[in-house]
């Protein structure tokens, strides 16, 4: 039975495709301005099963892009908060959430708990980043994952394409490095911008453990790159 607040998604779709859509368990790891938002729309969409994973408490500086950090969730988990969001959505939605940074051996555990339809990442930290995607490879599980969305203004530039045939994106060049090394070069699909930024927008910072640098954003574009990155796992999930 397909709820009432799904109609209109119904009346777009049809019966079939939505029926499909609630059986699906979809996996989406980091919960940033792009992950949360990917979450969201996936569950909006219909998705029935849903595991969300970010270890990261909500910054003020989060307010200007993120759509659980608001003055009131400052402080509190990231994932906790979004979790409280999709069930207002969904409340029969089968919602895992991990408050954990994923790193090689739980990486590998937590692809290997359950049968995945998607894997969505969203990540921002080079290593794992890399970690996840050669491990969806190895397991052959569909993945998509975001490049950087950071320092980009220019909405028309976003697109999808094979990781291959990415360009001009700081985080990719990067992460081509590292998937070389272990023959990887095509295979995954990334959605990306190639507008060129500005360096005045790069901050170096000592603030964290994971990050030697972030770029200034503004509200819409990590949005944008969460609503393609869902429409890539939506639209293959419907066939």
């Amino acid at each position: 039975m397909i709820p009432y607040w799904m109609s209109r998604t119904q009346l777009m779709l049809g019966d079939a495709p939505m029926e499909q859509l609630m059986t699906k368990n979809v996996l989406v790891v980091g919960l940033g301005g792009v992950g949360a938002i990917c979450a969201e729309m996936i569950v909006r969409a219909g998705v029935g099963k849903i595991t969300i994973v970010d270890n990261d408490r909500v910054d003020a500086s989060n307010i200007n892009r993120q759509i659980q950090a608001l003055h009131s969730t400052v402080d509190k988990s990231k994932a906790k908060v979004l979790s409280e969001r999709l069930l207002d959505i969904n409340p029969n939605l089968q919602l895992t959430v991990h408050e954990m940074y994923i790193k090689e051996e739980i990486t590998t555990n937590l692809l290997a708990s359950a049968p995945w339809d998607y894997v969505v990442d969203c990540i921002d930290t080079l290593s794992s980043k890399v970690f996840l995607i050669t491990q969806c490879l190895e397991m052959k599980l569909p993945i998509v994952s975001s490049m950087g969305a950071g320092g980009k203004t220019d909405p028309t530039q976003i697109d999808i394409a094979d990781f291959s045939k990415v360009h001009h994106c700081k985080l990719a060049r990067y992460l081509k490095k590292k998937l070389y090394r272990s023959g990887i070069r095509s295979g995954i699909t990334a959605v990306f911008s190639p507008e060129e930024v500005s360096e005045q927008a790069l901050q170096l910072t000592e603030n964290t453990l994971n990050k030697r640098s972030y770029y200034g954003t503004v509200s819409y574009i990590p949005a944008l790159f969460g609503g393609h990155c869902a429409s890539v796992v939506l639209r293959d999930l419907m066939g």
